[in-house]
């Protein structure tokens, strides 16, 4: 959900200090008797589910709408609004709803609500950032080109209220499995009236609706109480949820650490070392289906063609991932073997080319000197970041382990939040290499990668592009013998470790700690915590 739905990491928004904000919004320095305070940001858009390609967004809207079908702690999936999900062929699926399901607005969850939803998303003239996602779909192609052909995907047809089918371009068994993540959601009609407005007052059908018009604060907090209409598996335990935004993680802690604050699910460097003392029997830190990375786009001066691939592979090599893990995040990641998860099935860490991700300064330096050959370096190395997300520390330890290997100017490029990092990376007007990563939508190796690297995907912020790539990936994804999808998936990987789009860093665990007054903390496969779950008072 997915950078993307990318990883904010620790990123988080606001100017004021949360244990300030509690007591300005509750009265007290203690959160309120059934409502849970969690950590987040601010979202980097409105919050309409095909146009949020980030966790902070996608985390509330997750918490605010229901899908066709849902995921259970481990990653595995069950039907949620949908009834049945039924094919003969792995192309052609029939989809049965759930009946009386409602939106908070008091209309009907119908087969429309998806699929005028699902058509809007993926229409170009809509500039949705997660219109890839329905790529697999017959007639996308027609629909999301600069020009369009058509205005709705011809896969898509309406049956009845309760029914639709969806015809995808080529089997692909593994296709329903996805069909939790938030572009999938379902929409109300009110929505298309003023979609941007939509967005700031969302519609949904979850276990969570907006408190009142007034719930979105922005950098401030996101209030939600629990939708008494929902009929799904995920009935909330508690009364409502606030997502609080800090403006550094270190605040964050220090509530929490007061009771101030009832989950966080990330820990600041300064305490990796002793929050599980500082927390005893309120904590966490167990592997999760994320990926870190940062991006260097082709388009940047000295990273275009061959000269741009050798570099990529020099810097790589560069970077001593085993000691900036141990040292800054005392085991709380894992150094990168590929461009995936050890969380997601079919994760191995021997794939041709993971060589590229070893420390070796002799062959960096080696390859920097071949790609000055073709055109000799000039400037400086810089990686873009949010200061607000806890990221200075390992990219300053990554810059030193660069500029001491090769030899070059190499240095952290600030930005003051999460959400403009992100604007001038999606829009692409970033002039910098910038931190990057992913945090599972579904739990497939296929959703690392078509949205990240496929020519089109909708966090390809690098514009990355190659054919060979494309089509194993899509050849994976259509193929009906498991093991044969998986030797074509591991064959795209091995061009990426090759090509470098991006240079994975490390797999990060999903880390965190609660409070006193919380009972039940969960966290998910992805990373995120089971809001619903959480007891209080």
């Amino acid at each position: 959900m997915a950078v993307r739905r990318s990883t904010a990491g620790a990123s988080a928004l606001v100017v004021v200090l949360a244990s300030a904000l509690l007591v300005a919004c509750t009265g007290s320095t203690a959160p309120s008797a059934h409502t849970i305070y969690a950590w987040s940001g601010e979202p980097q858009n409105p919050l309409v589910p095909t146009d949020t390609g980030e966790n902070t967004g996608g985390r509330v809207l997750d918490a605010l709408f229901a899908g066709l079908v849902s995921y259970t702690a481990e990653g595995d999936v069950e039907n949620e609004v949908a009834q049945s999900i039924e094919t003969f062929d792995g192309q052609r699926y029939t989809v049965t709803l759930e009946d009386g399901w409602t939106f908070t607005d008091g209309t009907p969850v119908t087969a429309n609500s998806f699929v005028d939803a699902w058509n809007y998303g993926a229409l170009s003239t809509n500039a949705q950032l997660q219109s890839s996602f329905f790529d697999p779909i017959r007639g996308y192609d027609e629909v999301a080109a600069a020009n369009p052909t058509a205005t709705t995907m011809s896969g898509l047809e309406v049956l009845d209220d309760r029914t639709f089918t969806i015809t995808l371009k080529q089997p692909e068994s593994a296709f329903p499995k996805r069909l939790g993540f938030a572009a999938y959601y379902p929409l109300p009609q009110a929505a298309y009236a003023d979609m941007a407005a939509f967005g700031q007052h969302p519609i949904g059908n979850g276990p969570y609706r907006f408190t009142n018009d007034d719930a979105w604060q922005h950098n401030v907090r996101i209030d939600l109480t629990t939708n008494p209409d929902y009929r799904g598996a995920r009935v909330a335990r508690n009364e409502g949820l606030t997502f609080v935004m800090y403006s550094n993680l270190d605040t964050a802690y220090t509530d929490l650490l007061s009771n101030n604050l009832d989950v966080l699910d990330g820990v600041p460097s300064s305490a990796l070392d002793t929050f599980e003392e500082d927390l005893p029997g309120r904590t966490v830190n167990q592997p999760s289906a994320t990926i870190e990375t940062f991006t260097i786009p082709e388009r940047l001066p000295h990273f275009g063609g061959e000269e741009g691939r050798l570099r990529r592979q020099a810097i790589s090599q560069a970077i001593d991932r085993e000691q900036i893990t141990e040292r800054l995040f005392a085991s709380t990641r894992t150094p990168a073997r590929d461009f995936t998860s050890p969380a997601v099935p079919g994760w191995t860490p021997s794939l041709s080319g993971s060589g590229n991700l070893d420390f070796v300064p002799d062959r960096a330096r080696a390859l920097w000197a071949q790609a000055d050959a073709i055109s000799p370096w000039s400037g400086t190395f810089a990686i873009a970041y949010n200061s607000d997300g806890g990221h200075q520390d390992w990219v300053d330890a990554v810059s030193n382990s660069i500029r001491n290997t090769l030899g070059i100017d190499a240095r952290g490029a600030p930005y003051p939040t999460f959400a403009q990092l992100r604007t001038e990376a999606t829009e692409r007007t970033i002039r910098t290499a910038f931190r990057s990563g992913w945090q599972a939508d579904y739990p497939q190796q296929y959703g690392f990668l078509a949205q990240n690297y496929q020519t089109g995907g909708s966090s390809n912020d690098g514009e990355y592009s190659n054919p060979e790539f494309d089509a194993l990936l899509r050849a994976s994804a259509g193929a009906t013998d498991p093991e044969e999808s998986q030797r074509l998936i591991d064959r795209a990987q091995e061009i990426l470790l090759r090509d470098l789009p991006a240079v994975p860093n490390w797999n990060r665990n999903a880390s965190g700690g609660w409070s006193e007054y919380v009972t039940n903390v969960r966290i998910g496969w992805d990373g995120v915590p089971l809001y619903y779950l959480v007891e209080k008072g």
